[in-house]
């Protein structure tokens, strides 16, 4: 059985896709062991650490993603894997599990960074006023 799943982080998306197998996660098209930074691919492997090592041997991942930086990939990644892993199994405990733990496990992020305005720094921040 092959499983297509999807997930969002700002403006990064990834597409996962699942079939049986025995355990090969690739991001990518490179091992997920070779994503750089380490706190990115242990953000990635979030939800084979909750759903139990046994569970990630029965399958093989493919994701592709792309968009955003480091950190939302990571999340749409960790997203798109989550989802895939519960639709694939067809478990309602497992996602109870991913659930409790993080809902951003299986609900996308809809947050957005606010765009800059003209009359100071940021989105909100206003320059100083100056009376003397």
């Amino acid at each position: 059985m092959v499983t297509n799943t999807s997930g969002k982080k700002k403006t990064a998306i990834a597409r996962a896709t699942v079939r049986d197998g025995v355990g090969r996660v690739r991001v990518n098209a490179q091992p997920v062991e070779l994503v750089e930074p380490e706190m990115a691919r242990l953000k990635m492997l979030e939800p084979f650490r909750i759903a139990g090592e046994d569970v990630r041997s029965e399958m093989d991942v493919e994701v592709q993603v792309s968009g955003g930086g480091v950190s939302g990939q990571a999340d749409a990644v960790r997203t798109a894997l989550a989802r895939g892993i519960v639709q694939h199994r067809n478990d309602a405990e497992l996602r109870d599990a991913f659930m409790g733990f993080d809902r951003s496990l299986l609900v996308n992020d809809v947050r957005q960074t606010e765009p800059k305005k003209w009359g100071g720094p940021g989105a909100r921040a206003r320059y100083q006023k100056s009376y003397r």
